[in-house]
């Protein structure tokens, strides 16, 4: 089993990205959060911790060996407790993680359903189910969750397209404090946004005095 993975990344689509080593171009499934970290660094040698799975049914052959890639190896053991729970699988779990584990964890603990219905590709019974089975089992995770002013960033704050806008602005060298409070000031100033697409610019034109 291939454990990690050290190369440079070629190019990225939607859910995957092309990680070349040596004279090897490796095809690694990727979660939301990861393609918007790694989105800027097209060109540059990565590390991935990796899994690999069988794709396919078993005994009617067709079988596609995939292999996943995270961040970190913590992201990694999030991923396998994640999709222990019956009717989440691999890829419908690759598709929900938008947005950092440590806060889908908190939303987890917490039993925020909805937070976690506001995930791709999940729904509010496999919300329910979700709680149900790893509630009180991802204690390490959530408490990774980033605090500000004792108030953990949950569903509970920011909504899932103001943590995304959020991820991308941490992504792209801002101070994760600086973003929440210009996401929070632009949120604000024009409530009609809900999408982080729309978000980012605001805020850097909030930042840049261009939109006061």
């Amino acid at each position: 089993m291939i454990a990690q993975i050290f190369g440079k990344l070629i190019g990225m689509e939607e859910a995957t990205g092309l990680i070349q080593v040596g004279g090897l171009c490796y095809e690694v499934m990727l979660p939301g959060y990861a393609i918007s970290k790694l989105s800027g660094k097209i060109g540059s040698d990565i590390t991935l911790c990796t899994m690999e799975y069988l794709e396919g049914t078993p005994g009617k052959g067709n079988l596609t060996p995939r292999m996943v890639g995270f961040l970190t190896p913590s992201e990694r053991e999030f991923f396998k407790r994640y999709t222990s729970v019956k009717g989440l699988g691999i890829k419908k779990g690759l598709k929900s993680l938008t947005i950092p584990i440590e806060t889908i964890a908190s939303a987890i603990e917490n039993g925020d359903e909805k937070m976690l219905i506001s995930l791709p590709a999940i729904g509010k019974r496999l919300s329910q189910v979700i709680i149900a089975e790893l509630k009180g089992k991802l204690e390490d995770f959530a408490a990774a969750a980033v605090s500000m002013s004792g108030k953990q960033i949950s569903g509970a704050g920011f909504d899932s397209y103001q943590i995304e806008a959020m991820e991308i602005l941490v992504a792209w060298g801002e101070k994760r404090n600086e973003a929440m409070e210009l996401i929070d000031l632009a949120s604000k100033k024009h409530p009609d946004i809900k999408t982080a697409e729309e978000l980012v610019p605001l805020v850097y034109r909030i930042k840049q005095g261009i939109e006061v």
